[in-house]
């Protein structure tokens, strides 16, 4: 049954059965998610070939710019949807629980339909049905990524944003992170990687993290890495492997991706580790995206972020996160995922707000149990009660110091009403 990008039908909801009952069928049903997903995946079908860079950054050299012609073959199903639509007929949605694994299912049938189109317009498509439009309003009375990512370049356009300097290598920046991750991820420890085909400077799972190989750190980007990769993507992993009844908030489906970048943007910012360099980053890739999705190809793409300050290597490296699809056939290899950055950190910033005028005061731990949306982290509060949730056992200090988190909240709260057009220097200097 292929996937045509809307839900299939609920099955009829199957009375819940009493405690511990409910609790043995929940465990059955998450086993029977976790065993059937365990195949699916999604950035490692999006990798390009180390050869493309080199073919591309010698023509550049030589004065020929040109696409690296690079084609991504479809990945078919490694589950059939078939199977995945009669595990979620199993499910009853009804009960919070089996509703968030109705969900994680029903986001491996898209990650599966999105690999299988790859060199079609169905890639896009499915992309962003999956990541969201950028011009999307984020939440009501919010503005969307592509309103935020403006914002941020205009701010940060008339001052001086020198990128830090990438004084260390891959193997530096390795050994650096074990040390750093020993104390916070101690158990088991985590093991620090470097990769040559990463299109991102690393990425997390629960034991390891990668680094891309051939790049080089500044000491603010590992603390921003450390952040980010460690104290949010690894931590979240663990954490939902620890929980005793749904183990399956350890998977990480597309659909928790937003709620994960944002959580770990935010989480540089909080801690003081973002830069404006690296917010300008994020926020130039959500505009190349906007222009990707309106027609741009890949020099376009390249000219422009060469136009905004980057070298040509990591003007490379961006317009390759936004063709992860392949550059071949225009049109076709758009992938919508790097709009979430900027999208995810409004939209919690959105729902810590909410959370504070509400007196939810466990919401911002809540957002650590696992790999989740920030809906699931709204529905899923009832499980407590029940026993089929525990808190989560790494937490940062930020998210655990809920006093602190709160003033930070109000405070930001009231400055989100400021109009920035209407501050001026030379108004200060007139007044008392």
């Amino acid at each position: 049954m292929p996937y045509h990008g809307g839900p299939p039908a609920p099955a009829p909801p199957v009375p819940h059965a009493p405690l511990p009952d409910r609790q043995d069928h929940r465990r059955d049903r998450d086993s029977a998610v976790r065993s059937a997903l365990r195949k699916v995946r999604l950035l490692r079908h999006l990798r390009w070939p180390l050869a493309a860079e080199t073919r591309f950054l010698d023509g550049v050299a030589a004065g020929r710019i040109a696409p690296p012609g690079v084609e991504i073959p479809p990945v078919p199903p490694t589950v059939p949807d078939a199977e995945l639509v009669a595990l979620q007929a199993t499910l009853d949605r009804a009960d919070p629980a089996l509703d968030f694994l109705w969900r994680t299912v029903e986001s491996a049938r898209q990650t599966q339909a999105l690999t299988a189109a790859l060199g079609t317009a169905d890639f896009v498509r499915i992309g962003v049905e999956m990541y969201g439009q950028p011009g999307a309003a984020v939440a009501a009375g919010a503005p969307s990524a592509i309103d935020g990512a403006h914002h941020f370049l205009a701010v940060t356009r008339r001052l001086d944003v020198a990128p830090p300097q990438p004084a260390l290598d891959a193997a530096a920046a390795a050994a650096w992170m074990a040390e750093q991750t020993a104390a916070a991820l101690s158990d088991p420890p985590m093991l620090i990687e470097l990769d040559e085909g990463l299109a991102s400077l690393a990425t997390a799972g629960a034991t390891r993290i990668r680094l891309r190989a051939d790049a080089r750190f500044s000491p603010l980007q590992l603390t921003q890495l450390l952040q980010h990769e460690a104290l949010v993507h690894a931590a979240t992993r663990r954490n939902g492997e620890d929980q005793p009844v749904l183990g399956a908030l350890a998977i990480g489906p597309a659909r928790t991706t937003q709620a994960q970048e944002g959580l770990a943007t935010f989480a540089e910012l909080i801690t003081d580790c973002m830069d404006l360099h690296r917010l300008r980053r994020i926020a130039l890739r959500v505009v190349a995206l906007q222009m990707a999705l309106e027609g741009a190809d890949f020099v376009e793409l390249w000219q422009w972020f060469r136009e905004q300050g980057q070298s040509a290597e990591e003007s490379y490296h961006s317009t390759r996160r936004i063709l992860r699809g392949g550059d071949a056939s225009p049109g076709h290899g758009v992938f919508a995922k790097d709009g979430v950055y900027v999208k995810g950190l409004l939209r919690l910033h959105a729902v810590l707000l909410a959370s504070l005028r509400e007196g939810d005061r466990q919401l911002p731990e809540r957002l650590f149990l696992g790999r989740l949306s920030l809906g699931d982290a709204v529905r899923l509060r009832p499980l407590f009660e029940d026993g089929t949730l525990v808190a989560p056992a790494r937490v940062p200090a930020w998210a655990a110091q809920r006093e602190c988190l709160a003033a930070f909240l109000s405070f930001s709260a009231l400055t989100t009403r400021f109009e920035l057009d209407a501050l001026s220097l030379a108004h200060f200097a007139e007044t008392p």
